[in-house]
């Protein structure tokens, strides 16, 4: 039997998520969607690719390296990039200014620590890389595509008095009390091709149309090909926008419907 090269779908409960979910996605009846998952295939299960859609804050988190995580856990570092946002939407990623780990602790008790971090109007095409250690947030009405360490690693530090157990300790011990470096987040127009993320865990790039010969030469081996918007053929199998495909090169994919693609590969 012929393995598919679409990647198999998970749906996630939140208590953030939504009941109506864009297309081509649709929430089950009376389910609150937060994320979609590409389950990770063998040959990538360090990479996870998901879509979350909020209708409430997320938490404020922070997650460790791989360096930095308690025996049993995984380090994660990840990237948004934004899909979809209300007029007024925001996310969260940094601190305004240097904060030490005590006054970030005493701030998440009183519950003022969303105030501290920098918030930044969210619009389709903004772009964050978030390393590991990065104290962040994501508000309401946004649609964005994660793509992360295939790790649930999270700790918590404030969460709106939502019945959920916190992490301060671990999440404090962690976090960079700092601003997010600027030049870790971006915005792209359509159409665009750039390369977003280099490493260290993980390469990607946003390709409008047939990737060039470069960016071909740099995914040799199995990577994952996702449309946001067209088309594409691997193996004689169509993958569509809101799906994840597997391949083993990404020379051998076929473009010829593709109009917006992300490809993403470990390093």
């Amino acid at each position: 039997m012929t393995r598919s090269a679409r990647l198999p779908v998970r749906m996630v409960e939140k208590v953030w998520g939504r009941e109506r979910l864009p297309a081509p996605f649709s929430a089950p009846q009376g389910k609150r969607i937060g994320e979609v998952w590409f389950e990770p295939p063998r040959e990538l299960d360090t990479l996870l690719v998901k879509y979350l859609f909020t209708s409430e804050k997320l938490s404020v988190q922070v997650h460790p390296s791989d360096a930095q995580a308690q025996p049993g856990e995984a380090g994660k570092q990840e990237c948004w990039l934004v899909l979809d946002a209300e007029d007024d939407a925001q996310l969260a990623v940094g601190f305004q200014e240097e904060i030490s780990p005590e006054a970030m602790r005493d701030a998440a008790l009183a519950g003022t620590i969303e105030s501290l971090l920098t918030w930044h109007d969210a619009k389709p095409g903004d772009f964050f890389y978030i390393p590991a250690g990065t104290v962040h947030a994501i508000g309401p009405g946004i649609s964005l595509l994660e793509i992360q360490q295939n790790s649930d690693t999270t700790y918590r530090l404030f969460d709106y008095d939502r019945p959920r157990e916190l992490h301060l300790d671990r999440g404090v011990a962690v976090a960079r009390g700092g601003p997010h470096d600027p030049a870790l987040r971006n915005s792209y127009g359509a159409p665009s091709n750039a390369q977003l993320v280099d490493g260290p865990c993980f390469r990607l790039d946003l390709v409008s149309g047939r990737p060039s010969a470069d960016v071909q030469a740099r995914y040799r081996g199995n990577a994952l090909v996702i449309p946001l918007e067209g088309s594409v053929g691997i193996g004689g199998e169509m993958i569509e926008a809101g799906e994840c495909g597997l391949c083993a090169d990404v020379a051998a994919v076929d473009f010829s419907a593709a109009v917006t693609t992300l490809l993403t590969q470990s390093v």
